[in-house]
């Protein structure tokens, strides 16, 4: 017999050999029908795998994110086998799933896949999967596996195969088609009953850009046919509110190919949406005692190699700057923290004087391969609303705190209100990944675990994720499709005010050394407003948005009282500006729509007369005549709904 141990604590007993299907079904028959992945001692297996001893064990559905891994990951097995059926001398590389799908990599050597292409793999996809083939692990000797592959003149999968070790390569198999494979699939292909190919796109083998460029096949796939109708729909929806469109639309930001692939280029009207939310924020910091730094683009190369990122991230940096003096090297700011640790150096503190919290929007930049650059979201040159603060040991737990009551009033005034914090720790297993000492991190990451509790944060803890100086808070906020996205962190760290050699003196009037706490509610400015834009469809916040009202009045002579008006919004901090083309009003407020412009105010006769203005709202409501001190006194109101104080 062998004792499983269930999630909720549960120890049961089972004859040795008893698979995780056999447990499900000892539970209840209906867990049992929906299972289709499992977890044993922290390794994903399937669900046939065979139990041989003690351990702990979890099974999941459809509804948990390990459950759509192996769906999607098994998906990509059929994906596949159709694409090998289909185009015979194919070569396969590999094809994972990713967050939402999955993809294959294929070289297809001369061929093109393109749209029309996608019907022909979904139809034979489909078909496999009605198939209800069993998904079969075996283990394979690297002889026989490289032997395989090497017959069918394959050498990406050669290349996998020589790098791993014998005894652990394993095949898997279904239907007619076997694959390379780690594990982690359903039971079987029946399970799987739609399936779109969703888009393709060049990928370098491996991320390299010396290797060859690979086609990726990008797909997803449901348990039912209405998910995938409403997931399309959804797409349809996120194209919509794409920021890369809106943004053009909105005419915030642009990209010029002479500037540089990756470096964003902000417009008037998006530059001052960017300053508004600094603003925004400073007023906030400035509230909580946050000092402003301003620190230089660029540092000198040790500067990096002391803070641990060169050998980090080194190769991701943007190739050293060489000056005319032998020897000197510079380097792009890839980080900010580096240079607010130099800062606080720059004199001697005393615990007295501690916190010390230094806040910068500081633009760095790092090297992103051009196949991964996608609009603002990633970019090569971005700004970060960084802050760092110094603490003694004794100060962290309230440090803490305070950033998350920061970071959730920032993420309040902004509509993001659905959302999880995750605590990101080191992977015990693979502590090459990190700098610092062992106690260290622990202390690190009891602080956060323990002002997450403390604040009743829903928080769930990811091993693994985090950084390699240390632990840090996530905020991953659902957005208005209910997609998620990692904004706004939390990081502390041990290690860095170490290799500064960071001190204050104490109380016993000895050195010690501070406790460094990395903070960004925004993340980086770029991909905030990104992620802002296809939450809001481009419908800001009132107080956030670029121009609150536009001015329509009906002819010319009323243009007069139209600047009348003006100055009255203008007097009550309310942007604004007339539209003074020979339009016909219609045309006007149809283009108002489009550039979402909160207020309409059209005037003509009867409001010059009455002093008054005819509001109409985007979206269509009409609030009728108002006089402008009620008109002041609604805008003050919709901002104060959303925009409380700090």
């Amino acid at each position: 017999m062998i004792k499983i141990t269930l999630p909720d604590g549960t120890i049961r007993e089972y004859a040795k050999g008893s698979t995780p299907m056999d447990i499900a079904k000892s539970i209840s028959e209906g867990l049992a029908r929906n299972v289709i992945s499992a977890k044993f001692n922290n390794t994903i297996i399937e669900t046939a795998t065979r139990l041989n001893e003690d351990g702990a064990l979890v099974l999941y559905t459809w509804n948990d994110s390990e459950g759509k891994k192996a769906f999607w990951h098994s998906t990509s097995h059929i994906v596949a086998q159709a694409i090998e059926e289909l185009y015979p001398g194919a070569k396969l590389t590999i094809g994972p799933a990713i967050d939402n799908g999955f993809y294959y990599d294929v070289d297809f050597g001369d061929r093109t896949l393109s749209e029309k292409d996608f019907p022909e793999i979904e139809n034979r996809a489909m078909e496999i999967a009605r198939g209800k083939h069993d998904f079969k692990m075996r283990p394979v000797p690297k002889s026989d596996a490289l032997a395989l592959y090497k017959s069918q003149d394959n050498q990406y999968k050669v290349e996998l195969i020589e790098n791993l070790e014998d005894g652990s390569i394993t095949f898997c198999d279904h239907d007619t088609f076997t694959d390379l494979c780690r594990g982690g699939h359903i039971p079987n292909t029946g399970i799987v009953k739609a399936i779109k190919i969703l888009s393709v796109a060049g990928a370098y083998w491996r991320g390299d850009e010396k290797n060859a460029q690979l086609t990726r096949v990008y797909g997803i796939s449901f348990p039912k046919q209405k998910d995938l109708t409403e997931y399309l729909e959804l797409l349809e929806e996120a194209k919509k509110r794409d920021h890369r469109k809106l943004g053009k639309e909105l005419e915030l930001f642009t990209f010029s190919q002479k500037v540089g692939q990756g470096l964003p280029l902000w417009l008037p009207k998006g530059a001052a949406l960017r300053e508004r939310l600094e603003n925004f924020l400073k007023k906030a910091q400035k509230k909580a005692g946050y000092e402003m730094v301003v620190t230089p683009h660029i540092g000198q190369k040790e500067l990096y190699v002391t803070s641990g990122h060169y050998e980090k991230y080194g190769a991701d940096s943007f190739q050293p700057i060489h000056t005319p003096k032998e020897g000197e090297e510079f380097l792009l700011k890839p980080m900010n923290c580096p240079h607010h640790c130099e800062i606080y150096n720059s004199r001697p503190f005393s615990y007295r004087e501690l916190p010390k919290r230094y806040a910068e929007f500081g633009t760095v930049y790092r090297y992103e391969q051009s196949g991964e650059l996608h609009g603002l979201t990633r970019v090569r040159g971005f700004t970060q609303d960084d802050a760092h603060i110094f603490c003694t040991p004794e100060q962290l737990d309230q440090e803490f705190k305070n950033v998350i009551d920061l970071s959730l009033y920032v993420l309040g005034s902004l509509g993001f209100d659905n959302f999880t914090a995750q605590v990101s720790l080191r992977d015990l297993n693979t502590p090459e990944k990190y700098i610092g000492s062992v106690s260290n991190w622990e202390k690190a990451e009891n602080a956060i675990l323990n002002a997450a509790k403390e604040k009743g944060l829903n928080f769930v803890v990811a091993t693994g994720e985090a950084a390699f100086y240390g632990p840090k808070l996530d905020f991953m906020v659902k957005d208005a499709l209910g997609r998620q996205w990692q904004l706004g962190t939390i990081q502390v760290d041990y290690n860095l005010p170490e290799r500064f050699d960071l001190t204050y003196k104490g109380s016993d009037n000895e050195l010690h050394r501070p406790v460094m706490i990395h903070r960004a509610p925004f993340g980086s400015m770029e991909r905030f407003i990104a992620l802002l834009l296809e939450h809001t469809g481009g419908n800001f916040p009132l107080w956030l948005t670029p121009q609150q009202a536009i001015i329509l009045p009906v002819s010319e002579k009323h243009e007069k009282y139209a600047e009348k008006v003006l100055n009255s919004l203008e007097n009550n901090e309310i942007r604004a500006l007339i539209d003074r083309r020979n339009e016909t009003v219609g045309k006007k407020i149809r283009e108002a729509e489009m550039a979402k412009i909160p207020f309409m105010l059209i005037i003509g006769e009867n409001e010059e007369e009455a002093n008054t203005v005819s509001v109409r709202k985007h979206g269509g409501d009409d609030l009728g005549s108002i006089t402008l001190a009620e008109f002041a006194g609604l805008v003050t109101k919709e901002i104060n709904s959303t925009l409380k104080s700090f």
